[in-house]
């Protein structure tokens, strides 16, 4: 009797133990816990942890080696932009460590320069609570986008397929493991296990699990047991996304909830996507949500973005089905240092900097309270329902994110709202116009009320994109710039009144503003604004949030050369207006910006371009001028000094000088309403499909010059995912093509079409079945299925006969398991004249015993007659 009461008592211990182990304990008494239903819960408060934030990669490879060849001290770039996480809102901070910088072949920790500016960057965070999970592994090597370098550690010896197999590796990542933990941060004096702004780890960056479940489970509790060894209680977390089948092995591995992300655009377009991408994070749906409420696990999502998207509206959306998918923890991928960011290099499908890419970062300002004001597993119906929900609201049309509580107001683009109640107001932040801030500046702006009559203004300079920021980039290629310039606002407040003051307050800002009627000018830095009459009681070193009312941190103008930026139409009717506009931004304003070229014989015109903001330039073709044929033209810009550029050429001089040599023109066909609108063509498209890769597929020139067949030969509609190995399979390949560039001349004979004509055949000589669909702004899609003969032709397919079918997710998201097809409450109402894209699918139709077998088609034309 005494061994068995003994054995209960020990049994009733470690469930105690085992009920308190995955607390965080620290000095200051900020732990956190799972609890029964999965949730991770601040101890003292029974509160729910949330925590919004950004991936920043400072103190290791690329972007560490970038400072140091710019010369620029690590530390001070993590000072500044630290400084503008606390502007955004952000309390959360997450990294995958490059192990292979700070370890050797035995897993040995290395405290060196990269570990040394990494404990800087945590406490620095920490100064201003800023919360962060830790990956201590990533398997990578620490070149990307250069080659790697030779590093000493262990992942660079073994590989990452070696790292989840080979006995030797897997004990060199126990003592690493081990190692990294216990390391104590000498800014702090705390270990990693113990700090308390540590709310949890995570393994290790995205492990491609293969093999038997049991070798899954048995690697990954070796990996749990050699951190818990260290005597650490925090939560421990295990990447599934990657391997999702095996999600049971690895809860039997003892960790407390999985990790995932989200590329709903995909990745590596290599330009920027148009079209309404709402329905791409219509859901995140997790179709084995049962496994974690069985093994009470907890869900982060350590990586998201939506790559190759230049636009801010998409970002609390995404944060939006996060929450309603329970989860309670979101970090972009990646927030580019300040120094970097002019040329985009670190991950150039990916682009977030507050200085140079302010609205977008206004985004994830409103994605932070989106985490922090919606409730986990939170339904708000499906797309476009969702568009709105609680203080929040997206537009894609407007490329508007904006947030309107009772104490905030923050907006992305220009707004018409008004705030919920300006007397409770205390925060605005914005970018535009709305009905409290007036700002033709380029630049995100802050306000923030210090006490009755008296609110911190913050101006950042303009920002403005010249090159592709998604292509290939290199250090020596700029993107976006940046110019302070004095700019007009006018600040619409009753609290201050139609007349108050303006002090400019950081560091160095001499600028006076004056004001009239709510009106003044302002230049890039911090001021503080006091309605007239009001008692100063603040210092400029007074305490501001975690910082200090005089802080400001803008990178410094780097406008040092003219940049132009226009896009030529391809194709426009003939006798419509045609609107040209440029982009000119230089260290000085131009004198003017000349248009001049011709339509024809004696049909020549010279127009002025006008300012119209924004540094963009404007100016009106009349339709008399544009008959059917071609039309050329060429811009001047003339400064102050009277010399001149001529573009395209982008040469000194006039082009009408008599040694201006290079008189290329922009190029415009000016064509008949009653020619057909071409959608794609092969040889100039197919590099723009978007569309998942196939090895057979191929380009190829036809017997007629100047044309190509893009062959895409499916050897299978349906492909096993190694990452997601239970997945019903769906029997379809889709890909689209963005055709709002190709229509913009031409919308107006939209409506005079009436068919649709594919131009091309089927493959292996055998008809297939093709479903050709218009996909609107609003998402919904209508088309019909055609069958595609072996001989090259004309294959039509009447509009009148269109009706609502699938839309398909593309770029599909990943990860994988995500939604094929877009479930959504759009109202049936085909309008062409609305149309964005063209999706076509291989799947629709073919009958059931032909689904496993190969089918093709050979592409050469699609369009509108």
């Amino acid at each position: 009797m005494k061994t068995n009461f003994f054995s209960k008592g020990i049994l009733i211990f470690c469930c105690l133990l085992f009920a308190n182990s995955f607390a965080q304990r620290s000095p200051n008494g900020k732990n956190v816990y799972v609890d029964d239903n999965g949730v991770m819960r601040w101890s003292e408060t029974k509160k729910e942890v949330k925590g919004f934030g950004v991936n920043y990669s400072v103190p290791f490879a690329h972007a560490y080696r970038q400072a140091k060849q710019m010369g620029i001290d690590p530390k001070e770039a993590i000072d500044n932009d630290v400084y503008h996480f606390t502007r955004l809102g952000f309390d959360l901070y997450r990294l995958h460590v490059w192990d292979t910088e700070i370890s050797d072949t035995l897993g040995n920790l290395i405290e060196n320069e990269h570990l040394k500016t990494f404990d800087y960057l945590l406490k620095k965070l920490k100064d201003n609570n800023i919360n962060y999970v830790i990956t201590p592994i990533a398997f990578w090597g620490n070149g990307w986008p250069e080659p790697n370098e030779d590093t000493p550690g262990f992942s660079a010896k073994y590989g990452k397929a070696n790292c989840l197999e080979n006995p030797e590796c897997i004990k060199a990542q126990y003592n690493y493991l081990e190692q990294f933990l216990n390391h104590v941060n000498p800014y702090t004096g705390i270990a990693y296990k113990d700090e308390p702004n540590l709310i949890a780890f995570e393994v290790s960056n995205e492990p491609h699990h293969r093999g038997e479940t049991e070798e899954v489970t048995e690697f990954v509790k070796g990996m749990t047991n050699a951190m818990r060894k260290t005597g650490t209680k925090k939560p421990i977390f295990y990447n599934m996304s990657h391997a999702v089948h095996f999600m049971d092995a690895y809860y039997k591995g003892n960790v407390q909830g999985g990790t995932f992300q989200w590329y709903p655009t995909g990745l590596g377009y290599g330009k920027e996507l148009s079209g309404n991408l709402l329905p791409n994070v219509n859901d995140y749906n997790m179709p084995f949500d049962s496994v974690f409420k069985i093994n009470k696990g907890a869900k982060l999502v350590y990586e998201f973005d939506a790559a190759d998207v230049g636009r801010s509206y998409i970002y609390p959306a995404m944060a939006r089905s996060f929450r309603t998918a329970g989860i309670q923890i979101g970090t972009h991928f990646a927030y580019d240092p300040t120094y970097l960011a002019p040329h985009n290099t670190e991950y150039n499908t990916h682009y977030m900097n507050l200085s140079y890419t302010p609205s977008k970062a206004l985004a994830l300002k409103i994605s932070s309270e989106v985490f922090h004001e919606v409730s986990m597993y939170k339904e708000f119906g499906v797309y476009p329902e969702n568009m709105s929900f609680e203080n929040f609201k997206v537009d894609y049309k407007c490329d508007l994110a904006e947030y309107n509580s009772d104490t905030k107001f923050f907006y992305t683009n220009s707004t018409n709202s008004i705030p919920n109640n300006e007397k409770t107001l205390k925060e605005i932040a914005g970018f535009g116009n709305s009905s409290v801030v007036k700002y033709d500046g380029t630049g995100a702006y802050f306000l923030d009320k210090i006490n009755n009559g008296i609110w911190r203004l913050e101006v950042m300079p303009d920002a403005v994109w010249v090159d592709n920021p998604f292509g290939r980039n290199s250090p020596n290629k700029t993107v976006a710039v940046i110019k302070w310039e004095t700019h007009k606002m006018s600040v619409n407040l009753n609290s201050l009144g139609a007349d108050f003051n303006i002090e400019a307050i950081n560091d160095g800002n001499t600028f006076t503003p004056k004001v009239h009627d709510n009106t003044f000018s302002i230049r890039p830095g911090t001021y503080m604004i006091s309605k007239k009459g009001s008692s100063k009681k603040w210092k400029k070193d007074d305490a501001f949030k975690t910082n200090k009312l005089n802080d400001f941190y803008a990178p410094k103008t780097t406008v040092n050369k003219p940049w132009f930026k226009h896009d030529p139409t391809e194709e426009i009717t003939e006798n419509t207006t045609l609107e040209i506009l440029v982009q000119y931004i230089a260290p000085e304003s131009p004198k003017d910006i000349m248009l001049v070229g011709n339509s024809g014989f004696n049909n020549y015109f010279s127009y002025k371009m006008e300012s119209i903001g924004n540094y963009q330039f404007s100016a009106t073709i009349p339709s008399e001028k544009l008959p059917v044929g071609f039309l050329n033209y060429n811009i001047i810009v003339k400064n102050e000094d009277n010399s001149q550029i001529t573009y395209p050429s982008e040469k000194a001089g006039n082009l009408y000088d008599w040694d201006f040599y290079d008189r290329q023109p922009y190029k415009v066909a000016i064509v008949s309403k009653d020619n057909p609108i071409y959608l794609f063509n092969a040889a100039e498209d197919s590099d723009l499909l978007v569309r998942q890769w196939r090895p057979e597929f191929r380009l190829e020139p036809t017997k007629n010059r100047g044309e190509a067949e893009y062959r895409m030969n499916i050897e299978k509609l349906f492909v096993a995912d190694n990452e997601n190995l239970n997945t019903k399979p769906i029997y379809d390949y889709s890909f689209k093509h963005f055709i709002i560039d190709k229509i913009k001349g031409r919308r107006s004979d939209l409506s005079t079409k009436q068919e649709i004509v594919f131009h091309g055949r089927s493959l292996n000589e055998k008809p297939c079945k093709l479903q050709i669909a218009l996909v609107l702004d609003d998402g919904a899609s209508y088309g019909s299925v055609i069958e595609i003969g072996t001989e090259i032709n004309d294959y039509r397919l009447q509009l009148s006969e269109f009706e609502q079918v699938k839309t398909i997710t593309l770029p599909r998201p990943y990860p994988s398991f995500l939604p094929y097809y877009l479930e959504h409450s759009i109202i049936p109402n085909f309008d062409i004249k609305r149309v964005e894209s063209i999706q076509f699918s291989i799947g629709p139709e073919i009958p059931e015993n032909e689904l496993e077998k190969q089918h093709g088609i050979g592409f050469i034309s699609v369009r509108l007659e």
